[in-house]
């Protein structure tokens, strides 16, 4: 376990956000013991596996103040809540359909202080507000996927990318992705960033709103 590798592939960090960062290891132990939200053999690997997997989407894009994100089927809040360290102008909205998952997400942002984000208890589907992009870690099929989050997205851009989705996934996708029908898909490899291998199969998958 060490929270080091984060500051080696985000120098520019704060030391709040370095506080946040390194706070995470012992509460996410402690509420794991109670509720399940990482598997009991991936705890130690917390940082590369569930972290820095998370950042992975600052990668490709830099969310700029005032943007809002929507994440679904967060777990235990991964990617919102080092995202959430990571850009605190960024609005963060955490959904996960298990009520007990966003107890852990709530009480986990509240105990590093972070003011810009909030978990509900509820499914994508039901969330009536429109954001700049949807963010997701291998929550299902992306066929499956787009109809819970189609029409959510503010028309206007203000970033690089067109507002869309970035979405965490691992493995080979090439059926998945012709299955999903959606347009304009691109993949970009975690393993051009980060070093570990852990990152050799992992994507970002990013689409524009359609």
């Amino acid at each position: 376990m060490t929270s080091n590798i984060i500051p080696h592939y985000y120098p520019n960090l704060t030391k709040i956000q370095i506080d946040q960062f390194d706070q995470l290891f012992e509460l996410y132990q402690l509420w794991n013991a109670q509720i399940n939200v990482i598997s009991r053999k991936d705890i130690d690997l917390l940082y590369e596996r569930h972290i820095l997997h998370s950042l992975g989407i600052a990668k490709i894009c830099e969310f700029k103040p005032g943007t809002n994100i929507l994440d679904v089927g967060t777990g235990g809040g991964f990617p919102g809540i080092p995202l959430a360290i990571l850009f605190p102008e960024t609005q963060f909205l955490l959904v996960d359909s298990i009520g007990k998952k966003i107890k852990v997400v709530n009480e986990i942002s509240h105990a590093i202080g972070l003011k810009n984000l909030k978990g509900i208890h509820q499914r994508a589907e039901q969330v009536n507000q429109d954001f700049d992009f949807i963010v997701s870690r291998a929550v299902t099929q992306l066929k499956d996927f787009y109809p819970w989050i189609k029409g959510k997205f503010k028309k206007q851009s203000k970033h690089d990318l067109k507002n869309g989705v970035l979405y965490l996934k691992g493995g080979d996708l090439e059926e998945e992705l012709k299955a999903s029908n959606l347009k304009s898909i691109t993949l970009y490899p975690l393993s051009k960033y980060f070093a570990e291998e852990f990152f050799e199969t992992k994507f970002v998958v990013y689409f524009p709103a359609q």
